[in-house]
């Protein structure tokens, strides 16, 4: 746990230091967009935070790379690579897109390119799930739904990007809890060493975002971009089928779940999708929206959930805390349901289930309770 807690704090140090270097290179040269119509923010900022989180993420897989305790996955240096290598693609088409706005197919075909590169080199993908012996039909769509996963992760990630502090809020609260979440993993199934992939990917995350939130909070002095928002996208969901996918169902023994053995069993793959709900419930909506207006699933519209917060009343700051508590609300809720389940705590999953309903009902009130009342607009275009 102590070279965990290391390792993400070196990535915070570099990637704040970073953010510093880039922000004033940034103001400098001015190097950034116009404001678009669908933009919030009223004032030229710069949006290339997403090179310091990725340098800041380049240096902590450096690290580990030259320290014995992250010895199991250098063994064989090419998924590592791999990753990386996916990660720099990703981050080249984001600050391109940020500074010159590509064509959305070319972004996806990135996108497509990036996860193909981490499910083929990295050699992750989902092959199994642990509900009653679950195996995906063959490789090839194992390799299909990987990839498919991966970029809807990422999409996801970058919808909810509109806010300041709001994409690097949520994926900090996000990995945080799914950190914790994959070392108590490995613990109980029993591995000769808690290291594994999936925690590193998670707390490098925490460090970069806590390492550029300072300059993202509102009013922020500078964005992460697509850069920034598709890396953590990506990132995470890498981190999630590191340990969802390798995940045998021998490993976790349902009898030790207590009252449901059907929950238990859900629980491995329940909380990597809760911690990314509120990500993909926008995406989803958004896809859904625009294609029933006849319009592509990418196409600009202000009417995000963030939006629709700032038209209910809510000020920028208070919709931003809001997603935060929504965010540990949920994936709270999931972890100490295994937690309890696994520890066998009076009550069990039921803990995790009072949590989550008694912190849903409070963020339902807030979320409906604007602190001021907006005169409505016309909707403006907006990612």
């Amino acid at each position: 746990m102590t070279l965990y807690l290391i390792t993400g704090a070196l990535t915070a140090l570099i990637t704040f230091a970073l953010a510093w270097v880039v922000w004033k290179l940034a103001l400098r040269y001015r190097i950034h967009p116009a404001i678009r119509e669908r933009d919030v923010h009223t004032t030229p900022t710069p949006r290339l935070g997403g090179v310091a989180m990725f340098l800041g993420v380049a240096v902590a897989f450096l690290f580990s790379s030259q320290n014995p305790f992250f010895a199991l996955i250098w063994a064989d240096p090419v998924p590592m690579l791999a990753v990386l290598g996916a990660t720099l693609l990703i981050v080249i088409v984001g600050v391109a897109d940020d500074l010159w706005d590509l064509d959305w197919m070319i972004k996806l075909g990135a996108q497509f390119l990036a996860a193909g590169v981490i499910v083929w080199f990295g050699q992750l993908q989902i092959s199994s799930l642990p509900i009653g012996g679950m195996t995906v039909g063959s490789s090839w769509m194992s390799f299909v739904l990987t990839v498919l996963s991966i970029v809807l992760v990422m999409n996801a990630v970058n919808f909810i990007d509109g806010l300041d502090g709001l994409v690097a809020g949520v994926c900090l609260i996000s990995n945080g809890v799914f950190f914790v979440y994959s070392y108590l993993l490995v613990r109980d199934t029993g591995a000769s060493t808690y290291f594994n992939l999936a925690s590193f990917l998670a707390i490098v995350l925490v460090g970069a975002c806590v390492g550029f939130l300072p300059f993202n909070w509102h009013p922020a002095k500078m964005f992460m971009g697509d850069a920034g928002a598709l890396m953590l996208g990506l990132l995470m969901a890498t981190s999630a089928v590191a340990i969802t996918g390798q995940i045998q169902p021998a490993m976790l023994d349902p009898d030790q779940f207590g009252r449901s053995q059907l929950l238990g069993a859900f629980i491995p793959i329940l909380l990597p999708v809760a911690v990314v709900l509120l990500p993909l419930l926008d995406f989803g909506l958004a896809v859904v929206r625009r294609l029933r207006a006849g319009k592509s699933p990418f196409a600009p519209d202000r009417k995000h959930l963030h939006h629709r917060m700032l038209d209910m009343g809510h000020s920028d700051l208070y919709a931003v805390l809001i997603f935060y508590a929504w965010t540990a609300v949920i994936g709270l809720a999931v972890l100490l349901m295994y937690i309890a389940t696994r520890e066998n705590w009076f009550g069990q999953y039921w803990i995790g289930v009072g949590f989550g309903v008694l912190g849903a009902a409070a963020c339902l009130v807030v979320t409906l309770s604007p602190r001021r009342r907006r005169v409505p607009t016309t909707p403006q275009e907006s990612l």
